[in-house]
């Protein structure tokens, strides 16, 4: 690799992991404002209505409560730093320890999530593109149209709700809650993967349609290559780029959307536990729930870009560069 071609990919990825960071200071300082803004005294909900004002006071002079917010933040910044999350006010647990034991159980829901709406997805959708092309069977492109957009309309926790009333509660075909093993999955990852297969499906059936008639694809059909060949090594490799783009921010998305799915399958995972702190005003939980989410969202964002600059530098990290030139 030469010194110029080295500098245009290194500026633009520098440049992002700048931005990452600047993204994560804002961060710390959204989740330590977001915390403090809701109304009510975490105190008082830990204490009783009814505990001596006293021992509030002395409570709250114990925890740093009292203190003013700058000073507050600069020992939240300074633990943080120190790799230090806190301690829960109610359960008096180390908040790196509760993160640490659900932490895996929501990525993996996500990551599966995920994997599951892209092979439905892309498969169907460039089936949708082949079938409907040039106004053929206007009739299924219709259905698949409405289908879909309908799909992506139904918030994940609706399914989960209809899923769980259909086949758990009733004919008891599988486990409604909780994580007892391989058949717990299949209810919350159906659920939160619906609606991300419905939007996937649209955009690989729009860029299969594209692609159908670049010269490329004449050619491979000039040459009469079997259809397999066809499909699955020419058109396939060059409809997954948007595709990818999409499916890297639906991770981030269904991170942070499988809250409510957790709470209707009582997922040991990180949603029940933020609902609860949230509510609680349990303020190092909270926090560091909304910053662990945040986190994973930026950090799926920026590794995109760079997936995105490996497959097709033309469009990924390499972008700025055009522009600025």
């Amino acid at each position: 690799m030469t010194t110029a071609r080295a500098s245009r990919v290194l500026r633009p990825l520098v440049r992002r992991l700048l931005r990452l960071v600047v993204s994560l200071a804002v961060l710390v300082v959204a989740s330590f404002a977001m915390i403090h803004l809701i109304p009510g005294d975490p105190l008082r909900q830990m204490l009783g209505p009814t505990a001596p004002k006293d021992l509030v006071d002395a409570r709250r002079a114990d925890l740093g409560l009292d203190d003013p917010l700058p000073v507050q933040f600069w020992h939240y910044v300074k633990d943080l730093c120190r790799g230090d999350l806190g301690t829960s006010f109610f359960s008096s647990r180390p908040v790196a320890d509760i993160i640490a034991q659900g932490l895996p159980n929501t990525v993996a829901l996500a990551v599966l999530a995920t994997l599951v709406a892209l092979a439905v997805a892309v498969p169907l959708g460039m089936w949708s593109a082949v079938t409907t092309r040039r106004g053929r069977r206007r009739g299924a492109g219709t259905v698949f149209t409405t289908v879909t957009g309908a799909a992506v309309a139904v918030p994940e926790y609706l399914y989960g709700l209809a899923l769980l009333l259909l086949l758990a509660l009733g004919p008891g075909l599988l486990p409604p809650a909780g994580l007892t093993g391989p058949a717990s999955y299949v209810l919350p990852v159906t659920a939160l993967s619906i609606a991300p297969a419905a939007m996937i499906a649209r955009l690989a059936r729009v860029e299969t349609l594209r692609e159908l008639d670049a010269d490329y694809m004449r050619l491979a059909r000039a040459k009469r290559l079997p259809a397999r060949r066809l499909y699955a090594v020419h058109l396939l490799p060059n409809t997954l780029t948007a595709t990818l783009t999409v499916a890297g921010l639906l991770l981030g998305g269904l991170i942070t959307g499988s809250v409510l799915v957790e709470n209707v399958f009582a997922w040991p995972g990180l949603g029940q536990r933020t609902v609860e702190a949230i509510t609680q005003k349990d303020y190092p939980v909270a926090q560091a729930m909304i910053l662990v989410y945040g986190a994973l969202v930026l950090l799926v964002n920026f590794l995109v870009d760079v997936l995105l600059g490996v497959l097709d530098p033309k469009s990924a990290l390499s972008a700025p560069d055009r522009q600025e030139g």
